[in-house]
């Protein structure tokens, strides 16, 4: 992050998402010891590039005298990616995008890591409790009541309101069930959790 954005002047959120599409993310996301601890920052970077792009790598002396906030960005984000064992994509379609964790380097830079890890868990947190519940959405988008769903899917009413209330995680109801509702719904699984 530190050399994309103060070395080839690159906008930190486009090459975030150049790191997602390019397989590098999927790479340190699994402990790949080359990408992890085998590559530098500037050999990082032109992997990314090389990918996800037809961008011209040029090269650059860079020196860094300090540890800017990108790299702290980028610290964290990798730190927060292992300790919790989830995904770039999913902690940046989540609520934690780059440049968000950019915004907290003033509050956060001179904490330990174990202070970013809790304002982190509630950023997403929050993000998920406010964001609207897929069932409800699609069954509201497919004209039908809970009471007709239940009836075309065999799941119970009961399991429904529960899914549809939050009192039940979706993502952990049974495989059978979930392929049931997207049946009813003419819909995906994936899309339903």
């Amino acid at each position: 992050m530190d050399y994309a954005v103060n070395a080839a002047h690159c906008d930190i959120s486009v090459f975030f998402e150049m790191f997602l599409a390019s397989g590098v993310a999927s790479q340190i996301e699994i402990g790949n010891p080359r990408y992890v601890s085998g590559l530098s920052g500037v050999e990082l970077y032109e992997m990314v590039l090389r990918k996800s792009s037809d961008f011209d790598i040029k090269e650059i002396d860079y020196q860094p005298f300090e540890r800017t906030k990108e790299f702290w960005a980028g610290w964290s984000l990798a730190y927060y990616q292992w300790f919790r064992a989830k995904s770039f994509l999913y902690i940046q379609h989540n609520g934690l995008d780059i440049k968000r964790i950019i915004s907290m380097y003033p509050t956060l830079h001179e904490a330990d890591l174990s202070k970013f890890v809790e304002v982190a868990d509630g950023i997403i947190d929050n993000y998920l409790a406010e964001r609207p519940n897929v069932l409800k959405t699609i069954r509201k988008q497919a004209r039908l009541t809970q009471q007709r769903l239940a009836e075309i899917s065999g799941v119970t009413l009961r399991m429904i309101q529960a899914y549809e209330q939050g009192d039940q995680d979706i993502r952990k109801a049974e495989a059978q069930t979930v392929l049931a509702l997207s049946k009813a719904l003419g819909c995906s699984p994936e899309s339903i959790i």
